[in-house]
């Protein structure tokens, strides 16, 4: 199997774990029947303008709503109304539009049916500050754990203190209405409370949490987010609260169903696939390394297996910005891969976001292959400097390796896959099963 064949099937395999999740998918198993009254829809994130077109397609009664995504994840739609908005650093385009969204959810009657269709990316979709905070502070605090390499739950729970839609809040505008709320996980564990800071279901944190993840960071808000989270009015409601009565919750998407797909690709592909782990978190350049330390540990102990094998993870990672290259996790990921493999033989990797931007840049991640580091070096690319610059985009775009798909208008959480083929083996052939 030659290097484009091999870079081929890196790349449909993504295809493959992203559209496993699209809403076109798996939405038609969870259409609700229609009320007596409206049925109203409202949501956020990066696959929700998706969940909505599919929504429409299937439901046989009509229906109205607004939809706020991420610029560039609209999709056409015929009755629900999509408003784009920035993420992840909310801008004020999406603070108009969740002012518009909580006036309809406000108009909804016991009568009515409201269907929420949330994602990842929904926290910023649906920044609204609490009482006495303002948005220019939401922005510039949401820069600043962006920036500290905290987990995207202790992210959320901050978030959820300091905006009224979060942790609950747009579920308690609606207490005598049905809600149900269908969703796409992209976090580790799939807690409804961590999907975009869970706007419909209660919350386990407090005050007093949001409080501690600031100082473990050392971050030092400004005056008014500090006085918000000593403030007993912004305590989230509990999970047992009475205004989730009528709620329903469904997850239609989540990242280890994805992962298994993938798994079944390669294994059709004539690979044997190994799932090292679905809930890979943490910083990306430790996950680089202890997933490096994986398949050279897989190599040791099975120089002569029969065919080729492909060690995939799921997951999410952080990065703690050192520099201010370009770059998201996935593709530093990489660069922190092809350093420790050290362009070990016969060794292909893949790391990219599902919904098809990692991070603020243009692309999903990047590929890596055994001549990586010597193309880099033979273009004057310091790999070791850019990894600390934080500046992995700018070492693969000459290489022509970054993964490019444009929204894919689904969001689960990362996929990582490194191939070890012939060469990395040691095999004289290698037949694929048929």
């Amino acid at each position: 199997m030659d290097s484009d064949s091999i870079n081929g099937l890196l790349l449909e395999s993504f295809e493959h774990f992203v559209n496993s999740a699209h809403p076109r998918e798996t939405i038609q198993n969870y259409i609700p029947g229609p009320p007596k009254g409206r049925t109203l829809i409202l949501g956020a994130g990066k696959a929700s303008a998706a969940m909505a077109a599919e929504f429409e397609r299937h439901y046989d009664a009509p229906l109205e709503g607004l939809i706020i995504t991420r610029y560039g994840h609209k999709v056409p739609t015929s009755q629900v109304k999509v408003i784009e908005a920035a993420h992840p650093v909310p801008d004020e385009n999406g603070r108009q539009a969740v002012e518009e969204l909580i006036s309809l959810a406000r108009s909804a009657r016991p009568s009515d049916l409201v269907v929420c269709l949330i994602s990842g990316g929904g926290s910023a979709l649906l920044s609204a500050p609490v009482e006495g905070v303002s948005f220019p502070a939401i922005q510039n605090l949401t820069k600043a754990l962006l920036a500290s390499g905290a987990e995207i739950d202790e992210i959320n729970c901050v978030r959820k203190h300091l905006n009224k839609l979060l942790g609950g809040g747009l579920a308690s505008l609606m207490p005598e209405t049905q809600v149900i709320t269908l969703a796409i996980s992209d976090v580790i564990g799939d807690d409804p409370g961590t999907i975009a800071s869970g706007p419909t279901v209660g919350d386990n944190t407090s005050l007093g949490d949001a409080r501690q993840i600031l100082e473990k960071y050392q971050i030092k808000p400004e005056v008014e987010i500090t006085a918000a989270l000593l403030d007993e009015a912004n305590e989230t409601r509990a999970p047992d609260d009475t205004v989730f009565t009528n709620n329903s919750y469904h997850l239609i998407s989540a990242p280890a169903q994805s992962l298994k797909a993938a798994a079944s690709f390669w294994q059709s592909k004539g690979f044997e696939p190994i799932i090292y782990n679905e809930d890979v978190g943490g910083d990306t350049n430790q996950a680089a390394k202890d997933h490096v330390a994986f398949v050279q540990k897989f190599l040791h102990e099975n120089s002569a297996i029969s065919r080729p094998t492909a060690i995939l993870s799921g997951g999410e990672t952080t990065v703690k910005l050192t520099g201010k290259g370009e770059g998201g996790p996935n593709t530093q990921f990489i660069l922190q891969a092809a350093i420790t493999l050290a362009e070990h033989p016969g060794v292909y990797a893949l790391a990219a976001d599902s919904d098809g931007y990692d991070g603020s840049a243009d692309n999903a991640g990047a590929r890596l292959t055994p001549e990586t580091l010597a193309s880099a070096k033979a273009k004057g690319l310091d790999a070791a400097a850019l990894l600390a610059g934080n500046d992995s985009y700018n070492f693969f775009k000459p290489l022509g390796q970054l993964v490019i798909t444009g929204a894919t208008y689904t969001n689960i959480n990362d996929y990582r896959v490194f191939l070890l083929t012939p060469g990395a083996l040691n095999l004289k052939d290698c037949q694929p099963d048929q």
